[in-house]
């Protein structure tokens, strides 16, 4: 199949299309990485856009429970949700486990939800390197709401920041330093703060917890993008379902008041700029790989290594001498 019947499949929203395409944008072939650049350019005059809501949590916070439960609720509604959830890889072996449609049985049974498990290899930032490009695949397939699961939570998860319109922090109740844990630089990425499982013994707690991070948000600078009342903290509980319509029209208020006031399209558009200029420092890094330079960076390697050089004196050398070459 080519990329042209491809792209007409996905629109048409055909399903086995839709795998296969992420299939291909997340294989580091190069043939398929050419094949991969030509599909996205078919797809992008689609004109289709989705609710990208960016999700990270703690471990042990219920991130498959929320999103299986907050996904069947807009499935309910007669929403299509696309959840791409990334996993960890292993640094030894590179596998992954790929779990989460065991995890979220009922969403992936249901006929308006596609799951996508993907590894996260050894791309930084909580997400796989190709998400974004998956999240787009996705949007040109006609679903409404796409959700981006992270690995986990961290300072470098804010990555998943950069390719959503919405970035949801969720939290667990009870955490303890948890506030110190979550970082001050992902706090200030997160539009809304979810403390999930606010239900049975741990209701009281939850509710204290939610108090305490929305205490914490109004210490933060404003954001051009925030409108008012933003961002917020709110209480869900993943097992009962309280909660979750009130996240939804939260986040619904918030991503209508960022398209009226031209926040939307900008956000975008600098989106749009950073990948692209991610791009370009991945594709200059990928020319290293030929054997003739793998040769002077290992030879580099080893006269740091003996201790004959610093790493940053044996590093300027070698880029003068591949700029000289070129």
């Amino acid at each position: 199949m080519n990329t042209d019947q491809l792209a007409q499949r996905i629109i048409a929203g055909d399903r086995r299309a839709l795998a296969r395409a992420i299939t291909l944008v997340e294989s580091r072939r190069e043939d398929h990485r050419l094949a991969a650049a030509d599909l996205m350019e078919k797809l992008r005059g689609s004109g289709r856009a989705a609710l990208r809501i960016g999700l990270s949590g703690t471990p042990g916070v219920g991130k498959s429970t929320f999103i299986e439960a907050f996904g069947m609720m807009l499935t309910d509604q007669g929403l299509k949700v696309a959840v791409l959830a990334v996993d960890p890889s292993s640094t030894r072996t590179g596998g992954s486990i790929l779990g989460d449609k065991t995890r979220m049985e009922r969403l992936a049974r249901a006929p308006n939800a596609f799951i996508r498990p993907s590894p996260s290899q050894t791309h930084l930032g909580g997400v796989a390197r190709r998400t974004r490009e998956a999240a787009a695949i996705c949007e040109a397939a006609g679903f409404d709401v796409i959700l981006i699961e992270t690995v986990g939570v961290g300072q470098s998860e804010t990555t998943v920041a950069g390719m959503s319109d919405l970035f949801v922090l969720l939290l667990a109740p009870a955490g303890g330093d948890e506030l110190q844990g979550v970082k001050r630089g992902i706090m200030e990425m997160a539009d809304l703060i979810l403390v999930n499982k606010a239900d049975g013994a741990l209701k009281d707690e939850a509710t204290r917890t939610c108090a305490d991070y929305a205490g914490a948000l109004r210490l933060l600078r404003p954001r051009e993008r925030d409108a008012p009342g933003f961002p917020r903290a709110m209480l869900v509980s993943a097992q009962t379902g309280d909660g979750l319509a009130e996240a939804w029209r939260a986040m619904q208020e918030l991503a209508d008041w960022r398209k009226a006031h031209g926040h939307w399209d900008r956000h975008r558009s600098e989106q749009a700029r950073h990948w692209f200029e991610e791009e370009l420092r991945a594709g200059i890094l990928s020319q290293l790989d030929s054997p003739e330079v793998r040769t002077k960076v290992e030879a580099a390697a080893e006269t740091v290594a003996r201790g004959d050089r610093t790493p940053t004196a044996a590093a300027k050398e070698l880029l003068a001498e591949l700029r000289k070459a070129r």
